[in-house]
């Protein structure tokens, strides 16, 4: 039999091995790795769905039941209409909040790439039509003012454009809070089976545990960590909030702390839910539009000339593109966009960024896959030499 010494040796060596499965070292493994985890997790899903084919065909039912109504002609049609965009509409935020939390290798930020954004241009759509009574359509596709400016002399407040961005912000947080149940899942199975897995984060935790006993070797990381699961643990549903409350980078730590200790699956949740998707999107969206406010963002823009070297080179960019987004606002129903739109250079620039902040993600998924898979056959590998001996 293995000594603990050996098996040690043996788990680092391979995780260092795994560690080198990435795109840019082993392209030719990492893709083979990727596809056949790929396969591998397309037949266990297919299996579970087979295992709950009652739900799956009540499902298809439903589905099929509304799909028919709907190409069926007649006055509720309008309505299906409406409730099929608000659907994708809500599923799109929702969708956007798994991606920034679920860790599929690392998160997409689509706070800042896509939420901020759209809350910024509804701020600033808001402050220059002085109105929120956008048309839709084409809003929320294309922002544009109403014929007929209402309030016209009365200004702008924070609450109302709060509320016009209200849904859009509760989907994102409600898809952030569900991106965080994999690691509670996870140590919860753990516990409860009895199993050790193989897994980063799990061993990150245990790590934790033991370092709880050498209080002078750990890092200000550490005490960091060590203090999210002692309110955790300690204060429950509120220690849980408190946490989802706040931009916290370490709330992973807050799951697999719950899952371990066995908290109930709803207070977990709940209080996830209510900490990301009312607390803290309250207090970003209250950052962004203050920081959009007319007046401020013509003040922030003015100071970069004090920048220097490169503040006076940077001002008129700003301004320019600040400009050309009023003048969008203003653009009458019908009218294609501004094509000298799309060469300034700072929407340009931003345009760029998604795609290079896109692409790190697709590739962190595939040499995530990749490396689970590596992980999955040296464990069958062990399985089964535990089970000749």
């Amino acid at each position: 039999m293995a000594t603990p010494t050996s098996s040690l040796e043996e788990k680092l060596a391979e995780r260092e091995e795994r560690e080198k499965i990435v795109l840019w070292r082993r392209p030719v493994q990492t893709l083979h790795y990727f596809f056949r985890e790929c396969g591998v997790l397309s037949v266990e899903y297919m299996v579970k769905l087979w295992n709950n084919k009652k739900i799956v065909l009540l499902l298809a039912l439903l589905i099929g039941g509304y799909y028919a109504a709907y190409k069926t002609p007649g006055p509720h049609q309008l309505l299906f209409q409406r409730v099929e965009n608000q659907f994708w509409w809500c599923a799109w935020w929702v969708w956007l909040g798994i991606l920034s939390s679920v860790g599929l290798g690392t998160g997409l930020h689509t706070f800042l790439l896509y939420l901020g954004p759209h809350i910024a241009s509804v701020t600033m759509a808001a402050y220059t039509c002085n109105s929120v009574d956008f048309p839709s359509p084409p809003y929320p596709d294309d922002i544009m003012c109403p014929d007929e400016e209402t309030a016209t002399g009365k200004e702008m407040s924070i609450l109302t454009i709060m509320s016009k961005v209200r849904l859009e912000a509760f989907m994102w947080g409600a898809g952030t809070a569900l991106g965080e149940l994999p690691p509670y899942f996870m140590a919860r199975g753990a516990r409860l089976s009895g199993y050790d897995p193989d897994d980063e984060e799990m061993e990150e935790f245990e790590e934790l545990q033991r370092l709880k006993d050498r209080p002078e070797d750990m890092s200000f990381i550490d005490r960091a960590k060590l203090s999210v699961e002692k309110l955790v643990e300690r204060v429950g549903f509120f220690g849980i909030l408190a946490c989802a409350s706040i931009p916290n980078p370490l709330f992973d730590l807050a799951g697999i702390t719950c899952g371990h200790f066995l908290v109930p699956f709803w207070t977990f949740f709940g209080a996830t839910l209510i900490g990301k998707a009312i607390i803290k999107m309250h207090i970003q969206k209250l950052f962004v539009i203050i920081a959009f406010n007319e007046t401020l963002l013509a003040k922030a823009v003015s100071l970069l000339a004090f920048v220097p070297m490169v503040g006076s080179k940077l001002e008129q960019p700003f301004k320019t593109f600040l400009e050309k987004q009023k003048n969008k606002f203003h653009r009458k129903p019908g009218t294609g966009p501004d094509t000298q739109d799309g060469g300034n250079l700072l929407a340009w620039i931003f345009e760029k960024l998604i795609l290079l902040m896109i692409t790190y993600f697709i590739l962190s998924i595939v040499n995530s896959f990749a490396q689970n898979y590596h992980k999955r056959i040296h464990k069958h590998a062990r399985d089964k030499k535990l089970a000749q001996d």
